[in-house]
């Protein structure tokens, strides 16, 4: 890792200095922007502050990168962190002095920001209770690392026409969206062989995209043939002109899902003809003494070592209080062999927690987070922080829960509300069952904040679908909506899917009234 190092130690000033030319006026936001991606730094909607974000790789948290990224945010007084939907970490409304120097010491201590932004491979995600679940196939997070490892040897030499996502699943469930993402491993086994299958060309955001599964079932050392192989296709096959038609599902569009396939098998081969990619890894083995517990809690997830717990905490919109990451830390950090794993969804997981510890952990975050799967929605960070945002994604997130909370409604009668602030769908609205994006619209006149809403999305192999567009509701209105929508579903004593499946038309009513 020395001459990696180096070599990105030896950007940071140059970044520095282009950050000023920034600040002073000589350089326009898109072209700093166009700069600083690659970088893993934006500038915030401000123009004066900014925004770092730490690939902590694949949401698999060590206690290093943690305490690093804690003493970070203590040292620039920021109130939290924020949990993003791709399992990373990031640090907002800092200086351009604190984002060169916190990346850095990242560096040099082995937390990295290069490449978690601009056209470079993204975080790799993958399923963030692999490898303690108890309906998994196998635990995908070595291969995930190996993946995110490579994609960090070369960071520095990636000449892509947009960005692309790489994912592993490790069970039908799919929680890093391998069905809907550029390229994505899904374990399975075969013959009482573990192999990945393979899914292509998927993507979220304008022009939403399921992935096409390929054929062949893939030994797990061969993994990097194919990474390498999307990553040919991409540079070759890419548009470096059109960056909104630049993203992968625009060459399967292209092409078709048929030619798309043949076209990435032939540089599949023409990877594994230069051999030299495969791979070894490691598996983790759990062999912590567990203790069972009673305690019963929807935040409390039994893992397949027995005797042994997963704690969720899910902080709203993923802004983590600094004191409340202090808190986890200085609780684990005195119990055997624990783990903390960032979601897709702004959430973590503290793993590998004996009965006791669970019972410790669950009361030590009982005020860190929500309990019902509304509180467990995402936002992006959205207006007044980011500068590409339409909306205001995290405050409208916090009326919705305000108005429940006034309404005294505290049934888990909802699912998890996605709520992107503008179409580049980093809450994945368009897969969740409730999914708004954030647009501008005319009414009467006059230029209103609306939510696109986007219902009826679903993840899972075999089952992964676009939710059905059905019109813009007033952001003001969105709180309102829902509350009608769960009393509704309350007073029939149903539950949301039943409800869904069987009063259409209470429900199509429900959405007239707001739509406009």
């Amino acid at each position: 890792m020395s001459n990696l190092n180096e070599i990105l130690l030896s950007e940071v000033e140059g970044f520095r200095a282009l950050g000023n030319k920034f600040l002073n006026g000589e350089m326009s936001k898109m072209a700093f922007k166009g700069a600083s991606g690659g970088m893993g730094v934006y500038a915030q909607r401000s123009g004066k502050e900014f925004m770092i974000r730490f690939r902590t790789p694949s949401g698999i948290a060590s206690r290093k990168d943690l305490k690093l990224i804690y003493e970070f945010a203590k040292r620039y007084n920021l109130e939290s962190v924020h949990l993003t939907t791709r399992q990373a970490i990031q640090l907002h409304g800092i200086t351009i002095d604190e984002v060169c120097d916190s990346m850095e010491e990242g560096i040099k201590k082995g937390l990295y920001s290069r490449g978690s932004g601009g056209n470079f491979p993204r975080n790799v995600a993958v399923s963030s209770l692999s490898g303690v679940e108890k309906n998994e196939v196998f635990d995908v997070s070595p291969y995930a690392l190996a993946v995110g490892q490579h994609f960090l040897n070369k960071v520095y030499t990636y000449k892509l026409p947009r960005k692309f996502k790489v994912a592993f699943s490790s069970n039908d469930k799919d929680e890093s969206h391998v069905t809907a993402t550029d390229l994505g491993f899904l374990a399975v086994i075969q013959n009482g062989a573990q192999y990945f299958k393979v899914y292509l060309g998927g993507g979220m955001g304008n022009n939403s995209r399921l992935s096409v599964a390929s054929e062949q079932l893939v030994k797990p050392e061969d993994i990097l043939y194919h990474v390498e192989a999307i990553t040919e296709l991409f540079i070759n096959e890419g548009d470096y002109v059109n960056k909104g038609k630049a993203r992968i599902r625009y060459i399967k569009e292209r092409m078709g899902d048929e030619k798309f396939v043949s076209c990435y098998n032939s540089y599949l081969e023409k990877v594994k003809a230069k051999g030299n990619l495969k791979i070894k890894v490691e598996t983790k083995v759990y062999d912590k003494a567990g203790i069972e517990t009673s305690i019963k809690s929807p935040r409390l997830i039994s893992q397949k070592q027995n005797g042994l717990y997963s704690v969720y905490v899910h902080p709203m919109g993923g802004q983590l209080k600094t004191g409340h990451l202090k808190l986890i830390m200085d609780k684990t950090e005195v119990m055997e062999d624990v783990e903390i794993r960032l979601t897709m969804s702004e959430g973590l997981y503290i793993r590998n927690l004996n009965g006791k510890e669970a019972q410790i952990l669950l009361d030590l975050t009982e005020g860190m987070g929500g309990n019902t799967s509304l509180e467990y929605s995402t936002a992006c960070i959205g207006v007044p922080t980011c500068q590409m945002g339409i909306l205001e994604s995290q405050s409208t997130l916090k009326d919705i829960l305000r108005y429940f909370k006034e309404k005294k409604f505290t049934k888990d009668i909802l699912p998890p509300v996605h709520i992107s602030g503008c179409t580049n769908s980093l809450t994945v609205h368009e897969i969740g069952i409730i999914g708004f994006c954030g647009k501008k619209k005319k009414i009467q006149d006059e230029l209103t904040n609306v939510f696109e809403l986007h219902f009826d999305g679903d993840l899972g192999i075999g089952k992964t679908k676009l939710g059905k567009i059905y019109g813009d509701i007033r952001q003001v209105d969105v709180p309102e909506f829902l509350f009608e929508l769960a009393s509704a579903i309350d007073n029939s004593n149903k539950d949301f899917t039943t409800w869904m499946e069987q009063n259409v038309d209470e429900f199509n009513e429900i959405v007239t009234k707001y739509i406009v």
